[in-house]
């Protein structure tokens, strides 16, 4: 039999227990940042969610933390413009970066965001991963490789996370993992297991929480 690159994790019972218990304690937004002075310490472990507008970056971050509020989603791409950091216990950040690709806003202000995630990505030293996510309904597009061109030039290892999954019937989503896995062996920094998600069905939910709960 042979083994498919980049096949979808799984993860140990003792590591989803891990990872219930990380999720299960509190969880804060803690600021909005627009420019790298404003970034908080770097004193702990910190995961970053990078998609597409509208994607479903922050409806996925109030999955993973059982809290419907704590992100604030909207249906309007490119509302988020800020770097949001939230508090996961005292161990974590969890951090939302602005949806890039289209956005409803002037152009200048895209410029602004997209040059700060650029800044973000490249020189932030206790990132241990990013996730970025991949509409399941679409696939990886230009936009989204250009992010993990990026990515590979900082040495900041990703890992694709395919959100919506729950919205593709199975044949599709099979065409979308094939076109998922020849992009992303164009790029050494991707980690070598996909993620795939509903945010609304909870598919995928504890396997994320463990990867994010097992980083060193």
């Amino acid at each position: 039999m042979t083994t498919l690159p980049f096949p979808l994790a799984e993860v140990t019972p003792e590591a989803e227990e891990t990872g219930r218990l990380l999720f299960a304690g509190e969880t804060e937004f803690l600021k909005g940042v627009v420019a790298m002075n404003g970034l908080p310490p770097d004193d702990r472990i910190e995961v970053c969610f990078a998609g597409r507008s509208n994607v479903g970056k922050s409806t996925l971050i109030n999955a993973l933390t059982g809290r419907k509020g704590l992100a604030r989603a909207s249906n309007t791409p490119g509302r988020t413009q800020e770097i949001n950091f939230f508090n996961l216990g005292e161990s974590h950040y969890l951090v939302d970066l602005p949806g890039y690709g289209y956005a409803n806003a002037p152009v200048a202000v895209v410029e602004k965001w997209q040059k700060l995630l650029k800044q973000y990505l490249s020189g932030r030293a206790n990132l241990r991963r990013a996730f970025v996510l991949i509409d399941a309904r679409h696939g990886i597009k230009a936009v989204d490789e250009e992010i993990m061109k990026l990515l590979d030039s900082a040495a900041v290892t990703f890992q694709c996370v395919l959100t919506k999954a729950d919205k593709v019937r199975a044949a599709d989503r099979d065409k979308t993992l094939d076109q998922v896995r020849a992009k992303l062996a164009k790029h050494p920094a991707a980690f070598p297991e996909i993620i795939q998600t509903s945010s609304e069905k909870g598919d995928g939910i504890a396997t994320l929480r463990a990867v994010i709960a097992t980083l060193i």
